[in-house]
């Protein structure tokens, strides 16, 4: 274990199942429930990541992955802290549309979401925006965080989030973003990083939709 003494962990978390993910309604920056599931969900991926005694939890603000954290929080004497970066894309009027109902209206749209980094759904921002809003908050902890190389910290969020987040602390190029697929409800990415600075943080992609199948639901 001494090789990896230095190395920054990072584990992104999504949430557990709302009843929206369960209806492939898309959801955005609607604040959603968990479901009965996702409570169970987020009491097991617990279990699963608790043992690792992360230094810091920081989710998302919004209720679905804030009571996930909280879940987590009840295994360690570590408190949540919420941060409004962490939200999930903001679909504009795409929010609270079924998938189908969105194909009706604006044919090829999602596909194109789904294929293009810098498209933008009509009201909300793209996933190149997602990935530079979330970013500072990972360097901010990079600067701040002393003690955390040698050790974890897990961010609570979406989907959406986190692969736009993981594409941008890989620096992939915008073209290839679409090669992070999809993430099940309380699955999660884990990264890794070996670099000496904040300026070369020399991040790694080491576990990708952890402990889950690849998601349906997956915007």
């Amino acid at each position: 274990m001494t090789k990896h003494v230095g190395v920054r962990r990072l584990i992104l978390l999504r949430h557990g199942q709302t009843e929206w993910n369960a209806a492939d309604r898309m959801q955005g920056q609607y604040d959603t429930d968990l479901s009965e599931l996702g409570r169970r969900q987020a009491k097991d991926a617990a279990r699963e990541l608790m043992g690792i005694e992360p230094i810091a939890l920081i989710s998302s603000d919004l209720r679905r992955a804030f009571d996930t954290a909280g879940a987590l929080a009840d295994h360690s004497d570590l408190d949540v802290v919420p941060d409004q970066r962490l939200r999930e894309t903001r679909l504009g009027d795409w929010e609270g549309l079924t998938h189908i109902e969105v194909d009706a209206r604006y044919p090829g749209a999602r596909q194109r979401w789904r294929l293009d980094a810098s498209f933008t759904p009509p009201g909300g921002e793209s996933k190149l925006e997602v990935g530079a809003r979330a970013l500072p908050v990972v360097r901010e902890l990079f600067d701040a965080r002393a003690d955390w190389p040698g050790r974890t910290i897990i961010l609570v969020a979406h989907g959406g989030l986190i692969a736009a987040l993981t594409a941008a602390l890989l620096e992939l190029p915008a073209a290839n973003w679409p090669v992070l697929g999809g993430l099940a409800n309380t699955s999660w990415v884990q990264l890794s990083s070996h670099g000496p600075s904040i300026e070369q943080p020399g991040w790694r992609l080491d576990v990708w939709n952890a402990a889950a199948k690849v998601a349906p639901d997956v915007l």
